[in-house]
């Protein structure tokens, strides 16, 4: 049986504020639980529910660690008594409430999967944020299927580039916004049908020229604000938009006939507070739809760069520079 520490590298939030409040830390091993394995992490990808958790602005659900990190990929380490699936040495990614910036971390067994044939331990903790959140709010919820058009706001980031391409490799023609000609490139090279420079055109009114004013069957959005109204706008009758995230703030005096004239269905979701059960579920689905689909090389996730698990708080500049394509990583060094 393997020996385990009695303790871990932690990089913890020493008070809300910007990325210098990341802060190293040794703290005891945790426990895994009956359900759960422990991980020794090789890799934890960062996303913007850290930023947020850093400012003081998303706090962790009840139970959760309060250190941030949604996402990550190492070697199993421990695993509790109602375990089967895992044991000591696989190698698996998995979803967490919390606790990734660490050398270890704690998640429920059904929230983990296999990192995929082929695949690195970087690559593999780009993974699961990103899948499980695009797979249930554009598939389960808004029931993308082959021939709709969709639309995908932030197309370079970790968001973006998963759904353009889980989009179009499951038939839909694909929609999206960026900010730049050097991220226009990058998210056609994915597979991006149809690519807007929001800085120089309105996304809507694209959409209306492209589609001869019939819309997008489907959008997930990230931004919030006035792109409530919009994506009304460029949403097709009977279209589906589901709020994921208000990066520009919360909408105000929105005309709701447009959404009763259309009978648009405007829905949102929150992944992290929702139950084991329900998380398990999207792993599964991920597993028998997604993973082959990795394995075979058709769809990856991007990656911008990766930082030691100690320079968090320059991993967390870079995402806020809004400068990145693709998905930031922390490595672990044995």
């Amino acid at each position: 049986m393997q020996t385990l520490p009695d303790e871990m590298t932690a990089i913890a939030i020493s008070e809300p504020g910007g990325p210098d409040v990341l802060v190293a830390e040794q703290r005891p091993l945790p426990a895994p639980g009956p359900h759960e394995i422990l991980i020794r992490v090789k890799a934890a990808g960062v996303n913007r529910p850290d930023v947020l958790q850093r400012k003081g602005a998303y706090p962790p659900p009840k139970g959760a660690s309060d250190l941030p990190g949604l996402e990550v990929a190492g070697d199993v380490v421990a695993a509790g008594a109602e375990v089967t699936r895992y044991k000591s040495g696989d190698a698996v990614t998995a979803l967490a409430p919390g606790g990734g910036y660490a050398t270890h971390c704690k998640v429920h067994a059904g929230h983990a999967l296999p990192v995929p044939a082929g695949m690195s331990m970087v690559e593999a903790a780009a993974l699961p944020e990103t899948f499980f959140t695009v797979w249930t709010n554009v598939f389960d919820r808004s029931g993308l299927s082959a021939g709709e058009r969709f639309l995908v706001h932030g197309g370079s980031s970790g968001i973006g580039t998963t759904a353009i391409q889980l989009a179009k490799a499951f038939g839909a023609e694909v929609f999206t916004t960026v900010g730049s000609d050097d991220k226009a490139e990058a998210v056609r090279k994915l597979g991006a049908d149809h690519v807007i420079n929001y800085r120089e055109q309105a996304f809507e009114k694209a959409i209306h020229e492209i589609t001869d004013g019939e819309g997008v069957h489907v959008i997930l959005d990230m931004v919030g604000g006035d792109y409530v109204e919009r994506n009304w706008k460029a949403a097709a009758v009977e279209g589906r938009i589901c709020q994921i995230a208000t990066l520009n703030g919360i909408a105000e005096n929105v005309n709701f006939s447009r959404l009763m004239v259309k009978r648009l269905t405007h829905t949102g979701s929150t992944l992290r507070p929702r139950s084991d059960a329900f998380k398990a579920a999207i792993a599964d689905s991920l597993e028998s739809r997604v993973w082959p689909l990795i394995e075979a090389g058709k769809v990856k996730p991007v990656m911008d760069s990766t930082f030691p698990l100690t320079q968090a708080a320059d991993a967390h500049r870079r995402m806020e520079s809004s400068g990145h394509i693709g998905k930031i990583v922390l490595t672990i060094d044995d």
